[in-house]
Formats: C-alpha cells, structure tokens, sequence
C-alpha cells in the first residue's frame, strides 16, 4: 500500500497520510512531481512524450510528461522526481539538474476502468535537459508502454489541437515555455 501526504493547497503537508487507492476514491489532495525532459537541435527543442502503460488506473495509452509520480509519505518533491526518473525511464539525475518551472495544483473526476476516479493535487513541474535517443531509455513496463521525441512547438499545438492522445495540461507546457525564454538550461 502507497501511502501519500495529504497536503495544503501550496503542497505543504498537513501531518495526516492517505493511501493512494483513497486518495483518488474520495479526491484528496496530495503531491506529484512531473518531470519534463528536452533537449537541443540545431533548430528546434525536442520534448519527450512518456505512452503511459495501458494498465494504468488513470489515463491508459495517453502520451503524457515525460515522467511523473505521486509523491510517498514523508518524502519531498525532489527526491521523489529523481527517484521517478530512474525507475521509469533509467535516468540518473541529480537534484541540482532539475530546473524548477513552478509549480500547480488541479482536480480531475473521471473514471477509468469502470470506476470512478477524483484526482487532487499539487505538482512541482521540472525541467531536465536530457540528451539521448529514444532506445536508450530503459522504460519501467508496468508504467511505461514507450517514449518518443517531438518537436516541442509541434506538442503545444498537438495537446492545443487534440491531434493526438494525451493526458497533458496546456498550462505545464506553457510553464515550460517561459522557462525557455529566460534562458535557462
């Protein structure tokens, strides 16, 4: 059993745990943290799309962010997306490498599998300059049917368009977006 920190509205915990099945049955708040790795052409930036397992309990066969997890009880927002990276993708990484875009907090109700599903929560959004080829991910199987490369402005107007399955917020892209005019990386 996954046990998660309910948390404040700014993601700060409250003291009190909740295992991940509740969380997601009665919709109370917890943490995430949501990885997004890029990397440099000559032209463009690359973004890599993560195929989330259809096996999954929320979203099956949607690309996604690059990598993402629920953050366990006691721990903190880096360590756990450090931890995330490795486990579905086997990148190594070190805190200090991931930039931090900001941070959101959202509800979702749907259902999948034939029950209902009411997700709370509060992500730090990071970005992780990494380059390497699609092949050389080693992908966790249980969350991670495949990744794949896309031209990052082609992914803004891709989830803009719906052009294609994906579970991922517009506002994370934009998050992003301003983090690459200033600069950074």
């Amino acid at each position: 059993m996954e046990l998660l920190d309910i948390v404040d509205e700014h993601g700060m915990p409250t003291g009190e745990t909740v295992d991940r099945e509740t969380a997601h049955a009665q919709g109370i708040r917890h943490r995430t943290s949501h990885v997004w790795l890029m990397r440099r052409r000559a032209e463009h930036i690359d973004i890599l799309l993560q195929q989330r397992s259809f096996e999954k309990d929320s979203h099956p066969g949607c690309f996604d962010i690059s990598s993402a997890g629920h953050i366990p009880a006691g721990v903190d927002f880096l360590p756990s997306a450090v931890r995330e990276l490795e486990e579905e993708l086997g990148v190594q990484a070190k805190e200090s490498e991931l930039i931090l875009c900001g941070q959101r907090s959202f509800s979702f109700d749907s259902e999948f599998h034939g029950k209902p599903f009411h997700d709370k929560q509060v992500s730090n959004v990071y970005l992780l300059w990494c380059d390497q080829e699609e092949d050389d991910f080693v992908l966790q199987e249980s969350e991670v049917a495949s990744v794949r490369w896309m031209r990052f402005d082609d992914c803004i107007r891709g989830v803009m368009e719906h052009s294609f399955p994906h579970c991922i917020a517009l506002e994370e892209l934009n998050m992003l977006q301003r983090k690459l005019s200033q600069k950074t990386g």
